[in-house]
């Protein structure tokens, strides 16, 4: 299998979010990389674009990414546990996670990665099984199928909490990253 099986994802309709997405968002970034980062579920933008992460979270994201030393469109592969858009960006609904899982799997499967990136909590659910709980999660390295996984906040949360400060969630997500980047060059 290759990672031309995924433009099967285009004509999925296992879920009610086929009836209501624009574009199926399946990734973007470096399919050879050994980092893979995993968000929740497409945006308004990304929706239109069929790029994830492009909006406002996507922006953030890239920044904070490229302050640690790592390109997002070199250095790792970016994709969504759910790859179309929840209506109104509401949060994914458990049979929609699970109607996407094997597309998510399959991306897991064809990239390979050394290291995975759970962007928020519904991508901790989707992979590792865990509710909740962020504050205590993110920073906290996994273990998932022989891969080290790191939860971090989800940028939308770090566009409500803007403060820069030593601490605040933006400065401990710089750090989770910075903490990615050094695991990839130990390996």
């Amino acid at each position: 299998m290759t990672l031309h099986s995924l433009e099967n994802c285009g004509v999925c309709t296992a879920c009610d979010l086929s009836r209501t997405r624009q574009t199926v968002v399946v990734s973007r970034g470096d399919p050879a990389a050994s980092l893979m980062l995993i968000g929740e579920a497409p945006g308004a933008k990304e929706d239109e674009s069929g790029r994830p992460f492009v909006g406002r979270s996507g922006q953030l994201l890239d920044q904070l990414l490229r302050e640690v030393g790592l390109d997002p469109d070199r250095d790792l592969y970016i994709c969504n546990a759910v790859k179309c858009r929840p209506p109104g960006n509401r949060r994914p609904k458990k049979g929609e996670l699970l109607s996407c899982r094997p597309w998510l799997d399959l991306q897991i499967e064809l990239v390979n990665p050394e290291v995975i990136v759970l962007v928020g909590s519904t991508a901790v659910e989707a992979i590792l099984g865990i509710k909740g709980g962020m504050t205590q999660l993110r920073g906290q390295w996994q273990h998932w199928q022989e891969r080290s996984v790191l939860p971090i906040f989800h940028p939308s949360y770090l566009l409500r909490n803007p403060s820069k400060a030593e601490g605040a969630p933006t400065d401990l997500t710089r750090q989770d990253l910075d903490a990615v980047r050094r695991r990839l060059c130990e390996r």
